[in-house]
Order: structure tokens, then C-alpha cells, then sequence
């Protein structure tokens, strides 16, 4: 998934879902809590890579992996292209109304637009970028 979409959520926590990511994250598709203030969104083939994923840890590993799937929720996108987050991740979120989706390879992310712009700042300046590009030696 790739692309960065603006949109708006309204009072009942409904989010419109872009188009070009409903078409890689389905008419269902899993939300969760991420390590950043933001949401993930994965299609039903990535949830099930990462749960295959996590099904190969160990015991210890795998008990850190909880807050993922207590948080986790399928939503279902309606004939309006949008999709309800649940009050429980749009808090931890912090999710207001004006909403940052994000392609991000095989998930999006779902970000209060206040949060994303001084990190979106921050990541898009060429000194970052070319710090990344030398930290994994590409």
C-alpha cells in the first residue's frame, strides 16, 4: 500500500476509507494498536501473515504480542466507503476529525492529522532521509 490520504471522521467514528486502500485492504479488514500513536490497518491476508507470524514465537514472545490482539477489531466498510474505528482505538490514537491515512507496504496507518505533520516534517527532509538510506546501507 502506498500514498498519503486526508479525510475527515465524523462524530460516530466512521472514517472514509481512500479507494486505492480499500482496494488492497478489502471490504473487511483488522485494525489494531501499533508503537507509534497511530492505528494499523491490515487486509485479512496480512492479519494472517502477522498471525502466522507471531504463532512462530516463542511462549515469552508471543504473550508480548496481547495489546495487538486485545486491541484488534475487523471493520467493514459500508457502501459509503467508510469503515467505524472503535472508541477504544480512536482514543489511544488520539483520533479527533481530521485523519492521516497512509500506505505503508502491506498496512496502512491511521493518524490525528495534528500527530502525523511534525513527524511527516521530520521524515520528509532530506537530511532524514539520507541518514535512513546510510543506516540500512542502501
Amino acid at each position: 500500500m502506498t500514498g498519503e490520504f486526508n479525510h475527515t471522521m465524523d462524530s460516530k467514528g466512521r472514517l472514509f476509507i481512500p479507494a486505492r486502500l480499500r482496494e488492497k485492504l478489502g471490504a473487511s479488514f483488522y485494525v489494531t494498536v501499533s508503537d507509534e500513536k497511530c492505528l494499523w490497518a491490515f487486509s485479512a491476508e496480512s492479519w494472517n501473515d502477522f498471525v502466522t507470524k507471531v504463532r512462530e514465537m516463542t511462549y515469552m514472545e508471543r504473550k508480548k504480542m496481547r495489546p495487538f490482539f486485545s486491541s484488534a477489531t475487523r471493520c467493514d466498510v459500508d457502501a459509503q466507503g467508510r469503515a467505524l474505528i472503535p472508541q477504544n482505538l480512536r482514543q489511544y490514537a488520539d483520533l479527533k476529525k481530521n485523519i492521516t491515512v497512509l500506505g505503508c507496504d502491506d498496512h496502512a496507518e491511521i493518524w490525528d492529522s495534528d500527530i502525523w505533520e511534525p513527524i511527516n516534517k521530520k521524515e520528509t527532509s532530506p537530511l532524514y532521509i539520507g541518514e535512513v538510506l546510510k543506516e540500512i546501507n542502501f
